[in-house]
């Protein structure tokens, strides 16, 4: 055995594992790492190849050695995109999701068995880890074959990478096994993630290469299953410190599904070539609104997408207090098709501090990787779902310490609407909602319009709980409680609603965010004079914005509220607004259990009663 593994303590499985494969590598570095991407030869372009009995020799990737990284290419379509149904669960503690053996007719224990057998024909890499980051994380184990070598590098660059030489050894909390063969031979070409949910370790099974469902979002399982174990949770979203032209500070928070906005809260205002800002397409008849806006806030990112929010950094704030649960971020690029889209991540990424991994880019060998160029699929569109990961570090302006939030937004991916085709894009701008609103949306987390970031159509589906749903492994009910709790205990938080693509039949983008985001910090957050505010025509919107001004430029009323466009109405906007009604309505039902804590069934029978916007400030004030 290599000696740095006697550092840690592997079960008798695993340990056998180790005395009796081809070989094991236990890197030191990343730079060690690196080295081995590109295969024995260290070549320039490295296929990544398996023998998958009955089948052959498949291809899943190929490696190109770029300038400033790894450029990495998977031979379908359709494994350049996270699969939202993959998870699979094969221990016997409660679930909501589908348990292995119900799917596939056998119990996991046999494939298990299988995969531990087939590791030990294979060099394998293992890897310690981090799960949630150096400064938070649980100590962790990757174990995955040496030939993708790619996956364990883009797994230390998103999480805590561990030198096993400067720990003093750990018995992993969890761990990930990489055997990709398995999609061929057992799951008919799926990506397919079985998480083991073991006493003191929680083992994820990944059977592909894509390391969205595993290194990412794997890992958000991990600390998902943790915090329902010590009653925290994990939150989607991202969040920044945003310094105002005039020295006055904000935290803001945004959470949503998969392309609701999070990484974009942390984007500057894209603007025009002469400087103004684009707010909006007329989607009918091409007309264009812009905006001058001569200075914006300075923006701190805290984090991308994972906010993990132990009780031990809590305070008496009265505010949610979190820390980033990674270090790295699993950044999606599809917005940036040129040079100087992102001058920020353009810059990290062409001349980094250290070689970074890059997906579904065009990666040429010995060329500097350009993230504005996306590799085409097979129908000869850019992929929409090129990735790179960036160290947080080398973020301009990271926050390292804790933050207090100051204002909890939910972004949604909205639909055109008008009134000869009505849809539930007519969320104004912006919204102000109670925590009542603010629980009721998070239990839904609608996953919206054109998401570009996995598989699936325009139809409006829930993410789910908290928008992480997809990723955790336990009862949806002990979620939301969770959630619930983490809201009531947080009275001097704010929550707000804000669109992105569309405000009725205007295409925004992230525009409207933007501008959003630039009107909380310059008002210190959701301290919004009620004279501003009205009750939205649907009360799941809570109040609209009656006026909104922006470096002295009011913001027209058909952004602020759609009933009041023309090409919507009032009777488009009902018909818009039922449509996200009936969706509430017929999701909050999976949540009417005995296990459900009180508070949350007042307010979920509050909805179900027709409440009015009323009766949620009657639960829980506002607080304006």
């Amino acid at each position: 055995m290599n000696s740095l593994l006697t550092k840690f303590t592997f079960t008798d499985e695993l340990t056998d594992v180790i005395e009796n494969c081809k070989g094991v590598v236990v890197p030191t570095s990343k730079a060690e790492l690196y080295d081995m991407v590109f295969g024995p030869e260290h070549a320039d372009v490295y296929d990544v190849v398996f023998d998958v009995p009955g089948k052959g020799q498949i291809k899943e990737a190929d490696v190109v050695r770029c300038k400033n990284g790894a450029s990495v290419n998977f031979a379908e379509d359709y494994m350049r995109r996270r699969e939202p149904d993959c998870m699979r669960i094969a221990d016997d503690k409660p679930t909501d999701k589908k348990r292995f053996a119900d799917v596939y007719g056998y119990k996991f224990d046999k494939l298990r068995r299988e995969t531990m057998d087939w590791f030990k024909t294979q060099e394998l890499i293992l890897m310690p880890f981090n799960s949630g980051g150096n400064q938070y994380g649980y100590g962790s184990m990757l174990v995955c074959p040496k030939q993708c070598a790619f996956f364990a590098f883009a797994l230390a660059h998103l999480q805590g990478f561990v030198s096993a030489e400067e720990t003093e050894g750990y018995k992993p909390r969890a761990i990930i096994y990489v055997a990709p063969p398995f999609r061929h031979t057992h799951f008919e070409g799926k990506q397919v993630v079985v998480h083991n949910r073991l006493d003191d370790c929680h083992e994820v099974f990944s059977y592909n290469l894509y390391p969205g469902p595993s290194a990412k979002k794997g890992v958000y399982s991990v600390l998902l299953d943790i915090g329902e174990q010590e009653g925290w949770t994990t939150c989607h979203t991202s969040a920044g410190r945003l310094i105002t032209p005039y020295e006055n500070e904000l935290v803001i928070m945004h959470e949503g599904a998969s392309g609701g906005g999070k990484s974009e809260m942390l984007q500057d205002i894209a603007r025009e070539p002469d400087g103004e800002v684009l707010l909006s397409t007329n989607t009918v008849t091409g007309e264009k609104t812009y905006l001058h806006i001569s200075s914006t806030c300075k923006i701190e990112p805290v984090c991308d997408d994972m906010a993990t929010c132990y009780p031990g950094v809590q305070n008496k704030s009265g505010k949610l207090v979190l820390v980033d649960g990674e270090d790295g971020w699993f950044l999606r690029m599809d917005g940036v098709t040129h040079y100087g889209c992102d001058p920020v991540y353009e810059r990290i990424c062409t001349e980094p501090k250290e070689p970074l991994c890059f997906f579904n880019m065009e990666g040429h060998p010995g060329a500097t990787l350009l993230i504005w160029e996306h590799t085409l699929d097979s129908n000869g569109k850019p992929c929409s779902n090129p990735r790179a990961i960036v160290p947080r570090w080398d973020v301009p302006n990271i926050v390292k310490e804790p933050v207090e939030v100051d204002v909890r937004s939910f972004g949604v991916r909205m639909p055109p609407s008008t009134r000869d085709n009505p849809n539930y894009g007519i969320m104004g701008m912006l919204h102000i909602i109670p925590p009542a609103l603010a629980w009721l949306w998070r239990l839904i987390a609608p996953r919206g319009f054109n998401n570009p970031s996995i598989v699936t159509g325009n139809e409006l589906k829930s993410e789910g709980v908290g928008s992480y749903w997809p990723f955790a492994t336990g009862k949806r009910v002990k979620q939301a409680n969770l959630l619930l709790h983490q809201i009531v205990d947080s009275p001097n938080t704010r929550y707000v609603l804000i669109p992105n693509q569309h405000i009725g039949v205007y295409k925004v983008g992230f525009a409207a965010e933007w501008i959003s985001r630039e009107y909380l910090a310059r008002h210190g957050g959701a301290k919004i004079r009620r004279e501003h505010l009205e009750p939205a025509r649907c009360p799941l919107l809570g109040y609209a914005m009656k006026d909104l001004t922006i470096d002295g430029q009011k913001i027209r009323s058909k952004f602020l509220r759609v009933d009041t466009q023309d090409r919507v109405g009032t009777d488009g906007y009902d018909a818009g607004a039922k449509i996200l009604t009936d969706f509430f309505r017929k999701e909050l039902a999976k949540f009417d259990t005995p296990e459900l804590e009180p508070l949350g069934k007042q307010i979920i029978d509050c909805f179900m009663n027709g409440g009015t916007l009323e009766d949620f400030e009657k639960i829980t004030p506002t607080g304006l």
